[in-house]
């Protein structure tokens, strides 16, 4: 296995050199299988006898741990300088094919950026984040991977006393919006250039020698934030902590904490109970993409001139609603687009809203629509059936104008609507279960959402609408 660790080389004052602290008694909980395949790690690797690499207690060759610094704003407000508070990046794979992740263990211990933290991680946080981002992943929505779950007897201080916990994240990158903001308001405006430049060495190698580079980077960042949000839109996740430490700059989806996905069809859904002013609720997840690009613009005032960044910001809305559309489209079987497609949908969801239907069940039931059909199976969801029959009946007719067949438009909606999703409640029995060392809830769920949108009848319990307790389930950025 070969690590090359360029931020370490490359970025000398970019960082702390520190090594994980381990948990006491630490045991390999669980792993992702299919992850490790893609690593190129077999089944040996995932035995009692690694443990140690897993929680903290033995580097592999090559490893130079090492804790980031970087700052952001947070929920709208500058927090001066954050860094890996609980988190330490191991080192960089560099597989066979050319493609290089970054191993980054959470709950990892102190570290000079944990500021009043403990730098640890709860057993409850660390499967939240294992699952989630599998969950992202199966979606198709650009994630970070998690590899394996760490428990300990460590006590760990929170709302009440839990397990302290570890987790083996992967991602291509964990550059995020604020490590731009760290130097550029520390003052450190070649350490600025020198960040820009490394991630597009690194990330965006066609754009060294371009002219214009840095604008045309900033734009395809732009352009895979848009992208990134307009997907979670789709399929009904909210984030929680949309701070701009939080958001990648390759747009991958980072740091879960307090996240969601709809059950009852909310606009306004608030997931984090300490999000008190509904900052990042899920219908203002896009504004908030546009802020949080608008900070990092700031930060790159340096490299680039007010037009050039004007130009690259203003790539967002119609990126944004060009993808949101596309998947929209597709989810109600729209192949071909049409001028009161938007109305279609629109007065779906405010149809949705006014019941509180379910979200993800309203459009996987909708996938099994016949084009002449007199009644949808989705019609038995809604209360107000003459409401939803003056709705379908204008669906109806656009579907026939599709001139596809039923199997051709069921296999595209099939492949975009999930039937499974990472519903709170689901979390947390998983998690329950695991507390007393029982992985059989995780292991069934984590089956399940790695094969979302298949109608399997052994998983048939996990598509159902959630129980009225599953839905007041309160979750905090300490989750």
């Amino acid at each position: 296995m070969q690590f090359n660790n360029s931020w370490f080389n490359e970025l000398p004052g970019f960082y702390t050199p520190l090594t994980p602290t381990p948990l006491k008694n630490p045991r390999l909980l669980y792993h992702s299988a299919e992850l490790a395949r893609e690593l190129g790690l077999d089944e040996q690797w995932f035995t009692q006898a690694k443990t140690a690499v897993w929680g903290g207690a033995e580097l592999l060759p090559g490893m130079q741990p090492l804790a980031q610094v970087y700052s952001g704003h947070q929920f709208g407000v500058w927090a001066g300088q954050l860094g890996d508070g609980r988190g330490i990046l191991l080192g960089e794979q560099q597989l066979p094919d050319g493609r290089k992740f970054d191993w980054h263990l959470k709950g990892a211990g102190l570290t000079p950026y944990s500021r009043m933290g403990d730098g640890r991680a709860v057993l409850r946080s660390t499967i939240r984040e294992f699952l989630a981002s599998e969950a992202l992943h199966h979606l198709n929505i650009p994630t970070s991977r998690a590899l394996t779950i760490v428990t300990s007897d460590e006590p760990v201080y929170r709302e009440t006393t839990e397990r302290g916990a570890m987790l083996l994240r992967v991602a291509e990158s964990h550059v995020r919006f604020g490590h731009f903001e760290h130097f550029f308001y520390t003052g450190q405006q070649e350490q600025v250039k020198q960040l820009a430049d490394y991630v597009i060495r690194h990330h965006w190698p066609e754009l060294v020698d371009a002219e214009e580079g840095y604008r045309l980077w900033l734009t395809d960042v732009v352009q895979r934030t848009a992208r990134l949000i307009a997907h979670w839109q789709s399929v009904g996740f909210a984030h929680g902590v949309m701070n701009t430490d939080n958001m990648s700059i390759l747009g991958l989806t980072l740091d879960f904490g307090p996240y969601g996905f709809l059950d009852d069809y909310q606009p306004g859904f608030i997931c984090n109970h300490s999000d008190y002013q509904g900052r990042y609720a899920f219908d203002n997840q896009p504004v908030v993409g546009l802020w949080n690009l608008n900070r990092l613009a700031h930060a790159l005032s340096g490299l680039m001139t007010t037009d050039q960044l004007k130009q690259a910001l203003s790539e967002y809305e119609p990126t944004l609603m060009k993808a949101w559309g596309e998947k929209m489209r597709a989810k109600l079987g729209f192949l071909t687009p049409e001028a009161e497609d938007n109305t279609i949908l629109t007065d779906l969801l405010a149809l949705m809203a006014q019941e509180g239907s379910d979200y993800t069940r309203t459009f996987r039931l909708l996938s099994h629509t016949e084009q002449r059909q007199a009644q949808s199976p989705l019609r038995d969801e809604f209360i107000d059936r003459a409401a939803f029959d003056r709705w379908y009946s204008v669906y109806q007719q656009r579907l026939l104008r599709e001139e596809r067949s039923d199997t051709e438009r069921q296999r595209v909606m099939l492949s975009v609507n999930p039937a499974v999703i990472l519903r709170n409640y689901l979390a947390q029995q998983a998690i329950e279960l695991a507390e007393q060392d029982d992985i059989s809830a995780l292991t069934r769920l984590h089956q399940a959402l790695s094969r979302p949108f298949d109608d399997a009848p052994e998983f048939a319990d996990l598509m159902k609408r959630p129980p009225d307790w599953g839905k007041r389930l309160e979750v905090s950025c300490s989750s």
